[in-house]
């Protein structure tokens, strides 16, 4: 399978639940052998839940774009317009709020095309710069994001759970 078998398109509200229910599931099988369990469902329960989760596909400033492979989803990008780190005040961006594919659709091209399609989308909004935030552990993400060109320019604490972590920024001018 390639990038170019995977398809993408503009999520709408109708998409919410099945937005949720990914977000849950792939964070759960990227984080839960990294974490507690407890940590882990006290996020999910208070931070991640589904009714949060499909109440930010409406909000104005979030954009979705659901990947598929097929008819099966394959992950989803979200990308946010109004929340700029203090050290990219003044410069227009982007940030990539989440980028996930499921479990079993990684390194089959699916974050690939979702993250060419997220720069193609801040540069058709004329942004400067797009950004993230990646957990310190996550070193596949990492690698991914530094090859495509993102750099860490700053830090942040994460709170799951109980446990107060640290992501990196990353951002990468357009």
């Amino acid at each position: 399978m390639t990038a170019e078998q995977i398809t993408l398109r503009l999520a709408t509200t109708r998409d919410a639940e099945t937005i949720a229910a990914i977000s849950r599931k792939t964070f759960y099988d990227t984080f839960a052998e990294f974490n507690t369990a407890e940590d882990i469902r006290i996020f999910l329960n208070e931070q991640f839940t589904k009714e949060s989760l499909i109440k930010e596909v409406g909000v104005r400033y979030n954009t979705f774009f659901l990947a598929y492979q097929g008819h099966d989803v394959a992950g989803y990008v979200k990308l946010r317009d109004h929340l700029i780190p203090r050290e990219l005040k003044g410069e227009q961006a982007m940030e990539i709020a989440r980028i996930y594919a499921t479990h079993e659709m990684i390194g089959k091209g699916v974050g690939k095309k979702l993250m060419q399609h997220s720069i193609e989308v801040s540069k058709q909004r004329n942004k400067q710069v797009i950004w993230l935030a990646v957990w310190e552990k996550n070193e596949r993400a990492m690698e991914f994001y530094t090859k495509w060109g993102f750099e860490i320019f700053s830090k942040q604490i994460f709170i799951l759970g109980t446990d107060l972590q640290k992501d990196w920024l990353m951002k990468k001018r357009l």
